[in-house]
């Protein structure tokens, strides 16, 4: 086998092995965009291929077919010269298909090439999901953009829509996004209890999911309902905000004015104690006179909000640590036990890590300086703990 160089449309290199006899002889042309398939005639053509008898006969198929969903012109048979409202479609990412094809025949054997065929044609036909999410099991290679491990490193927050960073303290729009995607359906109801800018609800909103978000502050409730409403809202769900305070509402009463007697989701992005003043209110948690009095106030937002998630369910929480007269104070560990004591698993303990800060920002070699003159390490990092009622 040696390998081969093409270049994409998007300027994109994609490297390949060729070799003789098999689909792999012509050019990867990857687009990573949505393909509109004529769902019955792509099922013929795998049932097809599972009558082959001989590999190098398969091959040549699964050639024609890769041909086929990579030009588009070339499509003699209907598979993808069609609309959405014309016959039985469905939409599926073209590298999805591609990457299915190629594994197909790069099989050694017949039989292996049949099983692979026949779980393409599960995940074209089937939909498998579990309890609390859609991610369809029998397509899972489709979802190579969700988090599967505990180390995140992102290059840039999601700017995209109405999602702003003029807030400052804010969270990034990727994590709800990961953690609606993974821990809840289409249709489900989510609670923020710091809602601050809204990135919670607007992704809520995106997804398909409901949100309800609790802010202390009127002004900044006012600005996020302003950006929640600027965006669109193609799935038709409720998402508002309502001023108060988490440590103290009724979740149950705020739930019940939605009609309903439990959320699916709890999301918490509160203040990392004293870093950042957010207010004057003596209930804000960025105001608390102690680590131990901040503490004690999570305990009693965790507690409150918590009444009103399903068992079974999950607790999110993003949170950093901080430094107080030289010494490193671990907030996160520090909320993380305390949640454990209550009727809660926890299921992981990810790292996400930033590069730039508000208070970083275009300071690079000054906080490195600071960090070697005083012996300390700069945070780079915070905690997204995940927890599970029991």
């Amino acid at each position: 086998m040696k390998k081969s160089v093409t270049k994409t449309r998007k300027g994109k290199i994609v490297y390949e092995k060729t070799q003789t006899g098999s689909v792999l002889n012509e050019p990867l042309f990857v687009y990573n965009k949505t393909l509109i398939i004529n769902k019955s005639k792509l099922l013929e053509v795998l049932l097809k291929l599972k009558a082959e008898e001989s590999l190098l006969s398969l091959r040549n198929k699964l050639l024609e077919l890769r041909h086929q969903l990579t030009y588009i012109k070339s499509d003699t048979i209907g598979l993808l010269n069609i609309d959405s409202i014309n016959g039985d479609t469905i939409k599926l990412n073209q590298d999805y298909l591609l990457k299915e094809v190629n594994q197909i025949s790069e099989s050694q054997t017949i039989e292996r090439a049949k099983y692979y065929v026949e779980r393409f044609t599960k995940g074209i036909s089937e939909i498998k999901t579990n309890k609390i999410n859609d991610i369809n099991l029998n397509r899972w290679k489709e979802y190579d953009d969700i988090h599967t491990d505990s180390l995140w490193i992102l290059d840039k927050r999601d700017s995209s829509g109405v999602h702003t960073a003029g807030y400052w303290g804010n969270f990034i729009p990727q994590i709800p996004n990961q953690m609606l995607r993974r821990y809840t359906k289409k249709n489900e109801w989510v609670l923020d209890t710091f809602v601050g800018s809204g990135t919670t609800l607007i992704e809520s909103q995106r997804l398909g999911r409901n949100g309800i978000g609790i802010e202390l502050q009127e002004n900044v409730a006012e600005k996020a309902k302003k950006l929640i409403t600027s965006e669109q809202n193609k799935f038709n769900t409720t998402n508002e905000i309502i001023v108060g305070d988490s440590a103290s509402l009724d979740f149950k009463n705020v739930i019940h004015q939605f009609g309903k007697k439990s959320v699916q989701m709890v999301i918490m992005h509160p203040p990392y104690f004293d870093i950042i003043k957010f207010s004057n209110d003596s209930r804000d948690l960025s105001n608390a006179s102690s680590v131990d009095s901040f503490i004690l106030l999570m305990n009693k937002v965790v507690e409150n909000a918590t009444s009103v998630l399903d068992k079974g369910r999950y607790l999110v929480v993003v949170i950093g640590d901080k430094y107080s007269k030289g010494d490193w104070i671990p907030l996160g560990f520090l909320v993380m036990n305390e949640i454990m004591k209550k009727n809660f698993s926890l299921k992981s303990v990810i790292i996400k890590n930033f590069e730039e800060t508000a208070g970083k920002r275009n300071q690079k070699e000054l906080w490195r300086y600071r960090a070697l003159v005083g012996g300390f390490y700069i945070f780079k990092h915070e905690y997204i703990l995940l927890f599970k009622k029991k």
